[in-house]
């Protein structure tokens, strides 16, 4: 066994054996950082802190790696292929009041990469105010939206559709970084006829539907061309292929394990205080569990789910819930867990007068699987065709309530006057026109909690949706907003109406009974682990992302804004990340 290990050091410490299957195959070296998650968060930091080669990183992934799944690689199949499979956490909510008492799926990636490798691949920053908000919030100008410009220049690379169609006017470059990790474009698919009047519509309606140049200049209200973490290549751009790409694995500092699970967090012996830079993994093969230490810090990284499951199971959290579980408290804080917060999305169908507008040859590509295998014999030929993208969607509108709507006078739960509470993104397929609304501006807060001191039973997811007087005559304006946009003189003779339950819904009620029946998980769940003021009696960690009253225990990941963004949370992850990483360089070299 001795000479096995160093055998598995020698070829690690020549960058060829740095991922590993099993925790019994991991080298037993000294880590100085050990990340609990390789997803969105954890891949940034892998490779920013491997940079300098004095850092030995081992990165702690449940999952299976990505270079198995070819799903998550083809834009178009990742976020519907990979569901319910190995590469998803398969979590599902508690029942839900807001929802008639539905219990929804919550997709979450369990796969290198996280949900970047598996996710809808939108490309939205935001609104300034978010993130001016996480500043004035928890006192750190850093988290400002100025502040941040730095790392989305380390992040984001901008490149050419897979179609090479020419996208001035589409976009702005001014606003965007060409030179990061992660490629960014624009659709690379285009449906001419249905693009073409979508445009002419903002240009008719004007107001909440005037054209904006582009949506991540901070300033999203409007209609706007959609951009995507797709490259030029016509594949995704995951935080698994953009920072853990060959050249940062051959890195003989970084050690990933995939398919393991941490128990616990545990206190560090011999050490003064609450110091917490061990893991307990259960062996695969032994009673006895393997546990690691770290001798600077633990990093955890679970995200919004998986972090305060952790932390719970570790005795970190209301010490009246633990004491109730038999789990032994080893710090009391009530915020973990709880100030969960998620969008949630509602398909809105119009139908089309036959004949009226040429919908293209793909036009039921999602439900028709000759053309389906079509698609997937192009890509792979060339990466071109309708699986460069996700979805037959090219644009998407921000839209505020109007200034004079009744549900504002309940209370804004919005960032500011740029941020939207309505998300719509357009797009026809399958003979219809779609609006897949989001209402990005939820008031309501949930929480993830546990069942048992069973450190591998599924949390208790509950989002609560629907459950703050704001949010369903919010999202029920949002309907009235894409009915809206349906009547602009474009479509007229080609827009029909309503498809399906809101057909017949002819009354708030109504409307909001099909709101309620047909909306589903967002999939951007926040906020179960808040940074808050260094000095706040709230909040899970400081505006740093050091866990409150502990020593050597750092989190990054979604889990830490203290407010949902009014944009898709892919975008802030990568921020976070990146600002983090240079927050641990600068404590530790």
């Amino acid at each position: 066994m001795f000479l096995y290990l160093i055998v598995v050091a020698g070829l690690a410490s020549l960058g060829l054996c740095a991922t590993y299957g099993s925790i019994k195959d991991v080298p037993k070296l000294e880590w100085d950082f050990i990340i609990v998650g390789g997803g969105t968060a954890g891949s940034v930091l892998a490779n920013r802190l491997t940079e300098n080669p004095k850092f030995k990183v081992l990165v702690i992934e449940a999952g299976p790696t990505n270079e198995n799944a070819t799903a998550s690689i083809i834009p178009g199949l990742g976020l519907t292929q990979l569901a319910m499979t190995r590469y998803d956490w398969n979590f599902t909510t508690v029942p839900q009041k807001g929802l008639n008492n539905r219990v929804v799926t919550l997709q979450r990636g369990h796969i290198l990469g996280g949900t970047s490798s598996v996710n809808g691949m939108v490309y939205s920053r935001g609104a300034s105010s978010d993130y001016d908000r996480f500043a004035n919030v928890t006192g750190d100008p850093g988290w400002g939206w100025d502040a941040l410009q730095q790392y989305i220049k380390k992040n984001e690379k901008f490149e050419n559709p897979p179609d090479n169609h020419d996208i001035k006017g589409e976009f702005d470059p001014a606003v965007h970084s060409f030179t990061g990790k992660v490629p960014v474009t624009l659709p690379g698919f285009l449906n001419p006829a249905v693009d073409s009047a979508t445009i002419q519509a903002s240009k008719e309606l004007g107001g909440d539907f005037a054209f904006n140049l582009d949506m991540n200049s901070g300033k999203p209200l409007g209609l706007a061309w959609e951009q995507n973490t797709a490259g030029h290549d016509g594949t995704r751009s995951s935080a698994a292929t953009s920072y853990l790409d060959s050249q940062t694995r051959s890195r003989n500092n970084l050690h990933i394990v995939t398919d393991t699970r941490i128990s616990r967090l545990l206190k560090t012996p011999g050490t003064k205080g609450l110091t917490i830079r061990t893991v307990e993994i259960p062996s695969p093969d032994s009673s006895d569990p393997v546990i690691l230490t770290a001798s600077k810090e633990v990093i955890l990284s679970g995200g919004t789910i998986g972090t305060p499951h952790i932390l719970l199971h570790s005795g970190i959290g209301d010490e009246n819930d633990l004491k109730t579980l038999n789990v032994p408290t080893v710090l009391h804080n009530p915020s973990v867990g709880r100030n969960f917060s998620d969008h949630t999305v509602f398909v809105i169908t119009f139908g089309i007068a036959p004949g009226s507008i040429d919908l293209g040859p793909w036009v039921n590509l999602l439900t028709d699987s000759a053309l389906q295998a079509n698609a997937l014999d192009i890509w792979n030929k060339n990466r071109t065709g309708p699986y460069v993208q996700y979805t037959p969607t090219d644009h998407i509108a921000w839209t505020r309530l109007s200034k004079d709507s009744p549900t504002l006078a309940i209370g804004d739960p919005s960032s500011g006057p740029n941020a939207g509470h309505i998300e719509l993104i357009f797009g026809a397929n399958s003979g219809v026109y779609a609006a897949i609304m989001l209402f990005v501006a939820p008031a309501s807060r949930g929480s993830v909690t546990i069942g048992s001191n069973n450190p591998f039973e599924d949390p208790l997811i509950d989002p609560a949706f629907y459950t703050a007087e704001f949010d369903l005559p919010a999202a029920r304006e949002g309907v009235q907003k894409a009915l809206n946009f349906s009547k602009a003189p474009v479509w007229q003779n080609v827009i029909t109406g309503f498809v399906g339950p809101l057909a017949n819904a002819t009354t708030d009620a109504e409307v909001d009974d099909v709101i309620r029946n047909g909306s589903e998980c967002g999939l951007h769940p926040v906020g179960t682990a808040a940074m808050s003021p260094k000095d706040a009696s709230w909040g899970v960690v400081d505006p740093d992302l050091l866990v409150k009253h502990v020593s050597g225990l750092r989190i990054v990941d979604a889990s830490i804004m203290p407010f949902i963004p009014s944009g898709h949370t892919q975008v802030p992850v990568y921020l976070i990340a990146e600002r983090a990483a240079d927050m641990i360089k600068n404590t530790w070299q």
